[in-house]
């Protein structure tokens, strides 16, 4: 079998005597107790994750809030809420899913271009940290319904530093181009709109460049000029009460070397030295993407005259990230064969050439057996649909020896539950 590689926090994922265990568990039986497809968490890996994040800001007053939308399952939510994190969310539907999961209001900072003044409201009666305002409407729309509930709005500006993140430009968000956030020429005269308006508090700015960084010298650039606005801004009268600088953190999936947490906060935390504002960051991926993996069973092996494919009972509308991104997946075996390799497209049973997990890797492999795709923890059950009317995967927590279900699998039934056809 392939060996998994080491990004995953010892002993949290091993090969035992020919056969893959996460935790205490063998793969194995977690797939003939719960099927496949599934997804499988590691609550050791998640604790080990954000420990790091606390270990490398340790003696300074900071807070992490996970961002939701990496991996919002309630069973991750709540591993989180009880290590003490604060919560990044970009939409209602995510508030509900951290209150629900024991996650504090207090904790939850609000991103998100397009928020309706349904989840203004939501956020306000739920008394949340703070808004990350993306633009200078979305300020008008807030205070109006700040108004309405008689409140005054926690509000920071999210401001676009034009700082290239050197990543993925689906996910690079902090360019001039992008939508995100407000021009950073523009913050200083927007701020002193917000300070104008009557239902408006003023607490802090925040920073968010892109996701997947490797690369410690962008963030470090884009804090440098965040730290000048906070100067411009106190000379202006404005004292904030935080710095939010997003997170983006990226994590191994192939042959990427990410620095560890202490190294790649190491420049923001030298740049605000002294300064008493409290530093928030957001990370997702690098708390929850190896942590995970996406257990998958294979249905047929087809040999081709240009390609073998290796066709799982897992698909496209599972894991979404090869083909949105062509993204790569370390794929292993989960139990060791006596099989000689061949080189294998790994593909889904959905009607699209592009539904593939894996291209052009080397199994040894047989019908029947499993694979485990590794790196999967974010942005894989997040991003699932129900397209070709594929109930999505279980999602498995595992704990020592213990398995527990923290989301069962869907029925066909429920797919098409609300559905209705004409009289």
């Amino acid at each position: 079998m392939n060996t998994p590689a080491s990004r995953w926090p010892a002993p949290t994922l091993s090969a035992r005597d020919g056969a893959l265990w996460l935790e205490e568990l063998p793969l194995a039986e977690i797939a003939a107790r719960f099927g496949t497809p599934t997804y499988v968490y590691s609550r050791a890996a998640l604790a080990a994750a954000f420990a790091a994040w606390q270990d490398a800001l340790a003696g300074r007053r900071a807070l992490v809030c996970y961002a939701v939308k990496a991996n919002s399952n309630l069973g991750i939510l709540s591993v989180f809420a009880r290590l003490g994190a604060g919560f990044d969310i970009v939409s209602g539907g995510e508030l509900a899913r951290v209150l629900a999961a024991g996650g504090r209001a207090d904790k939850v900072v609000f991103s998100g271009v397009g928020k309706t003044r349904a989840e203004m409201r939501q956020a306000l009666l739920a008394g949340i940290r703070c808004f990350n305002v993306e633009s200078a409407a979305e300020l008008e729309h807030l205070d109006a319904v700040a108004g309405e509930l008689g409140v005054r709005a926690p509000v920071s500006l999210r401001v676009n530093p034009d700082v290239d993140p050197k990543t993925h430009p689906y996910i690079s968000t902090g360019l001039k181009g992008n939508k995100f956030g407000v021009a950073f020429a523009d913050a200083p005269a927007i701020y002193r709109r917000a300070a104008a308006l009557p239902n408006l508090h003023i607490t802090g700015v925040a920073c968010h460049i892109g996701s997947q960084l490797l690369d410690r010298a962008p963030i470090a650039e884009a804090a440098q000029k965040l730290r000048d606005l906070v100067e411009h801004l106190a000379a202006d009268g404005m004292a904030l009460e935080h710095i939010d600088l997003g997170g983006g953190l990226g994590i191994r999936y192939r042959d990427e070397t990410p620095p560890p947490v202490a190294e790649y906060l190491a420049p923001l935390l030298e740049v605000f030295a002294g300064r008493a504002e409290e530093l928030c960051f957001e990370p997702g991926r690098s708390l929850v993407g190896n942590a995970g993996l996406l257990l998958t069973r294979i249905e047929y092996l087809k040999p081709g005259e240009t390609k073998n494919f290796a066709i799982v009972d897992a698909a496209m509308n599972d894991l979404a990230r090869p083909a949105l991104y062509d993204a790569w997946h370390e794929v292993v075996e989960v139990a060791a064969r006596t099989h000689a390799p061949s080189t294998y497209d790994v593909v889904g049973p959905i009607c699209e050439s592009g539904d593939f997990l894996a291209r052009e890797r080397s199994l040894a492999v047989a019908e029947g057996d499993l694979l485990a795709i590794l790196s999967a923890g974010a942005y894989g059950m997040t991003m699932a649909s129900n397209y070709n009317t594929r109930p999505r995967a279980a999602e498995i927590l595992v704990d020592g020896a213990s398995a527990h279900v923290v989301r069962e699998r869907e029925t066909v039934e429920e797919l098409f539950a609300r559905e209705r056809t004409p009289g």
